[in-house]
Order: structure tokens, then sequence, then C-alpha cells
């Protein structure tokens, strides 16, 4: 089986309902056609916008409808907006339990996203792609390579992104499959 795990295109914010920007629009556009050819069969979707317009151009290109799944909706940190959030975010990556005022443990939000893809797992399709937000990809790429992803990673992460997931039986395989400009 093979996931593509899709991080959103550049939004003007960090909104449920924050719509992509005008260069986020092309970055759709260039997603789509990076991962026209990868025989994609289903596309699950955060139902944040930005997550849903990022992913909509390979949708009606392959002619697939967008599944929206609130699994993969964006880990909330905390019901509070605090300046010195960067800070609280790389302590849940040190504690996976540490849970702020209104908002989610990296352990939970972990446990959330992993059970979408193993709900794939035993679903009939081959090659999916999963578009999200990336602090819940980056849990994600931890939980299929605890050694290499961190808070660090998360800081890396590019908008868009993309992974590829392969997983085989018991074994899998992620590895980082977009470039800056992939085409």
């Amino acid at each position: 089986m093979n996931i593509y795990i899709v991080r959103h295109c550049k939004a003007e914010g960090q909104s449920l309902d924050a719509n992509l920007t005008d260069e986020g629009y092309l970055q759709a556009d260039r997603l789509a056609t990076f991962l026209f050819d990868k025989k994609i069969e289903m596309i699950i979707c955060s139902p944040f916008a930005r997550a849903n317009q990022s992913i909509l151009p390979l949708a009606e290109k392959l002619m697939i409808e967008v599944d929206t799944e609130e699994r993969l909706s964006e880990r909330i940190l905390c019901t509070v907006d605090h300046p010195n959030w960067r800070e609280m975010l790389h302590n849940t990556f040190i504690d996976f339990e540490l849970c702020y005022e209104g908002g989610e443990s990296s352990r939970s939000a972990m446990n959330r996203v992993v059970s979408v893809i193993n709900d794939l797992k035993y679903s009939q399709f081959n090659n999916v792609v999963i578009t999200t937000h990336g602090n819940l990809m980056s849990l994600l790429l931890k939980y299929y390579d605890n050694k290499r992803f961190g808070f660090k990673e998360w800081e890396a992460l590019s908008n868009p992104d993309v992974y590829h997931l392969s997983i085989d039986g018991i074994s899998s395989n992620i590895r980082r499959i977009w470039t800056d400009n992939p085409l």
C-alpha cells in the first residue's frame, strides 16, 4: 500500500476556514501535477478549507471525490493564544502526555491520525492521498520513524510537503518525496 501524506499549501492563516494564498493556489496546481501519475484511488482530507483547497486540483484531474475526515484536522495545542506557543509545542514533542488547556496531547493526536492509516490498511485501496496539517503530519511521521522525526523536523516541513509511506504487511518505509521545485 502507498499512502501519500500531504501537508497543505501556503494559507492565509490557521483558522478552520483560512483559504490558500495566491501562491498556495499555484502550489496546489503543482501538487496535482506531481501526484497525478501515482495511480491514486482515494483522497482523504482534513475538513479545514486550506487542506481541501490544496488537494482539490488533483481530485478534479483524477475525477475522484475528496472524502473529508475529521481525524485529519490539525491538532489543537491550546485554546488560549500564547506568545510562546512554539516553546509549548516543543515541550509536547518531549513529553507526549503534556496537554495544555483545551488542547490535545501529542499522544492523543498521534493515535488519532494513526487510526486513519490503520483503517486504510483494511481497505481495498492501494494508492491513497491523505491531506492534513504540519503538526499532525509530523506526529504521524514520528510514529513511523521515531528516531528521525521531532520538533526540528516539524519546523523544517514546507508548505506543501509530501511524504510517501509504503506499507507491506508488517513493514513500513517513509520518505520525503517533495522538493521545493518538484517539477
